[in-house]
C-alpha cells in the first residue's frame, strides 16, 4: 500500500512524535517524502532536510502557538495535523490520584483542543486540510480502571464531533481514530505491565493513518475503529 502513496509536497504536523504511534508514523511519512513538523516535550529545535523538529508541550498554549507558528513560518502551510500526544494512568476511580486525573485532562483533552484550535484556524482559511485525532476505545467504551483516561478521551471524541460539524463546510476534514490496545511505550510506566503480544503494532496504526491521509476524494471519514484481532484486551 505505502509504495503507491507518495507524499511529496504535503506538510504534516505530528504531536507526541518522540515515541509510540507518533514516532512510527513520522518514520513512515518521512520515507514517503512528506514535509514533517514534529513536536514533543523532548524535542529540540532542529531542521533536517524536510523535517522540522520543535519542542512542544501541548498543555501550554504558548508552546502550542509557537509550534504552529514555527510550522507555518518554515513550510508556509500545513495540510495535515495528527494529534498523537497522550498520557494514561490507570486505577479505580475511587483510588485514583487527583493529580493524575488533571494531567490526563490537560494532555489528552486540553492539548487536543489547543492544537485543533490553531491549526484548524489555518486550515479553515486555506479551505482545506485534515485533522486526525487519536482517541481510544476508552473514549467510546466504559472500561474499569480507566476513569480519568476515559473522561479525557470521551472529551476528545466529543470535541472531534463538534469540529466535524463546524469545519465540514470549509473543506476541512476531521477524523476520530479509535484504536484498541496498542503495543507501544504507552505501557512502560504501568505496573504490572500487560501482555503486549496480542495488541496492535504501532506500525499497523501508522499504516491506517497513511490510508486516511491518502483516501479518495469525494467523501470524508468521520471515524475509524482499529481493534486487536482478539478484541480490546
Amino acid at each position: 500500500m505505502a509504495k503507491n502513496m507518495q507524499l511529496s509536497g504535503k506538510t504534516i504536523a505530528i504531536t507526541g512524535s518522540s515515541k509510540g504511534i507518533g514516532k512510527e508514523t513520522a518514520t513512515l511519512l518521512e520515507n514517503l517524502g512528506a514535509n514533517l513538523v514534529l513536536g514533543s516535550r523532548s524535542s529540540k529545535q532542529r531542521v533536517n532536510s524536510n523535517v522540522l523538529n520543535l519542542p512542544l508541550d501541548v498543555t501550554d498554549e504558548k508552546s502550542v502557538k509557537a509550534f504552529y507558528e514555527g510550522a507555518i513560518h518554515h513550510f508556509g502551510t500545513v495540510d495535515v495535523l495528527i494529534n498523537s500526544a497522550g498520557v494514561g494512568m490507570f486505577a479505580s476511580l475511587l483510588d485514583s490520584a487527583t493529580e493524575d486525573f488533571d494531567q490526563m485532562i490537560n494532555v489528552n483533552l486540553r492539548g487536543t483542543y489547543l492544537t485543533c484550535k490553531y491549526f484548524g484556524q489555518h486550515m479553515a482559511k486555506q479551505g482545506k486540510g485534515h485533522i486526525l485525532n487519536l482517541v481510544s476505545i476508552a473514549g467510546t467504551t466504559a472500561l474499569p480502571g480507566c476513569g480519568g483516561y476515559s473522561a479525557s478521551k470521551f472529551g476528545v471524541m466529543g470535541l472531534t464531533k463538534v469540529l466535524q460539524a463546524e469545519l465540514r463546510q470549509t473543506g476541512v476534514q476531521v477524523t476520530s481514530v479509535i484504536p484498541g490496545s496498542i503495543s507501544s511505550s504507552f505501557w512502560d510506566q504501568i505496573d504490572p505491565k500487560p501482555d503486549l503480544s496480542n495488541m496492535i503494532p504501532t506500525k499497523t496504526v501508522a499504516q491506517h493513518l497513511l490510508y486516511l491521509i491518502n483516501q479518495p476524494s469525494g467523501a470524508f471519514v468521520d471515524e475509524i475503529t482499529i481493534m486487536p484481532p482478539l478484541g480490546i484486551l
